[in-house]
């Protein structure tokens, strides 16, 4: 007698994800590229204010931002 439970197998996540490879790459450019007037380096809060004012990217919170960077194994220095 089989007594166990299956799992139903979902065919996509609950939620979509808002990154997508081009917001990927254009957040690690931005990233790479200078920093502001006046500071020496990007910070993921300064990362986040530059993207919410940036053209076709969504709104992306600062710890979303360090995901990103750290799934592709970028240290902001």
């Amino acid at each position: 007698m089989e007594a166990t439970i299956g799992r139903k197998q979902r065919d996509l996540p609950p939620v979509p994800s808002q990154i997508t490879g081009e917001i990927e790459a254009r957040l690690i450019a931005l990233a790479c590229s200078k920093p502001p007037e006046g500071r020496s380096r990007w910070s993921l809060r300064l990362l986040e204010k530059h993207v919410a004012l940036t053209e076709g990217i969504v709104d992306l919170d600062h710890s979303t931002i360090g995901r990103v960077l750290k799934k592709r194994n970028f240290v902001l220095t």
